[in-house]
C-alpha cells in the first residue's frame, strides 16, 4: 500500500482514477487530482502548507514537494514534474514542465506552457511568463517556448496520463523471477507512445 499518513487530524486525498506508487509518500494535506501519476520514492509533505495536484499531473520517481507555513503549493493541470525535482511553496502553472533535478522556490509563478530545463535553480518570488523557457542557477528566461515544443510537450504529458491507467490496471508487487524465461515478452507502453507521437506529429506537421 501507499505510505500515506494523516497529519494534524488531516489526511492526504488521492483521486480514485490517480495512480501513486507504493513507495511514495503523502503526508497531511495533499490534494492528489484526476489521472494524476506519481512515481516512486516521490514525497509530497503537506505539513505545513497545502499541497495540490490538479488533474493529469506527473510527478517522477524521486521528486519531493512541500511548502512554507501556511501557504500553498499547487501544480495546474497537465504539469510535468522531471526525476527528482523540488518544488516549495510554487505555483506550476497549466501544461509547465519542470526538468529533472530542478529546484523552484517559493513564491516562483511559472506561467502556462513553459519549459524549466534540467538542473535548474529558479530562485524565490520569479515570476515567469507563458511559454517560456528557463534555465541556469540561478534560472532565467531565455527565450519563448516555440509551437512546436509546446506539442512535444503536451503531447508527453498526454502519455504519462495513460501510464497512470495502465499502471492501475496492470502494476502489482512479484517475486523476481530467478532465469530469463525463454518467451520473455518486452514492454512496449513506451515505444507505442513514441509511435502515437510520431503520427500525431506527422498529422499536425504543416503542410
Amino acid at each position: 500500500m501507499t505510505m500515506v499518513y494523516e497529519f494534524d487530524g488531516v489526511r492526504p486525498v488521492v483521486h480514485p482514477s490517480a495512480y501513486v506508487h507504493p513507495s511514495a509518500v503523502l503526508i497531511g494535506d495533499v490534494i492528489v487530482g484526476a489521472r494524476c501519476y506519481i512515481g516512486p520514492a516521490a514525497c509530497l509533505r503537506g505539513d505545513f502548507g497545502q499541497l495540490v495536484l490538479e488533474e493529469g499531473v506527473n510527478i517522477q520517481d524521486t521528486c519531493v514537494m512541500h511548502s512554507f507555513p501556511g501557504r500553498s503549493s499547487v501544480i495546474e493541470p497537465h504539469g510535468h514534474i522531471g526525476h527528482g525535482a523540488i518544488l516549495h511553496g510554487c505555483r506550476i502553472g497549466r501544461n509547465v514542465l519542470v526538468g529533472m533535478n530542478s529546484v523552484v522556490m517559493d513564491e516562483v509563478v511559472i506561467g502556462e506552457s513553459s519549459l524549466v530545463a534540467a538542473m535548474s535553480f529558479v530562485k524565490k518570488g520569479l515570476q515567469v511568463p507563458p511559454r517560456s523557457l528557463v534555465s541556469g542557477s540561478p534560472a532565467t528566461v531565455v527565450r519563448s517556448m516555440t509551437d512546436q515544443e509546446v506539442f512535444w510537450k503536451t503531447e508527453g504529458t498526454a502519455e504519462y496520463e495513460r501510464l497512470a491507467q495502465v499502471s492501475l490496471s496492470t502494476m502489482r508487487a512479484v517475486e523476481a523471477r530467478t532465469e530469463i524465461e525463454p518467451d520473455r515478452k518486452s514492454v512496449t507502453f513506451a515505444l507505442e507512445a513514441y509511435e502515437r507521437l510520431m503520427r500525431r506529429n506527422a498529422a499536425t506537421a504543416p503542410r
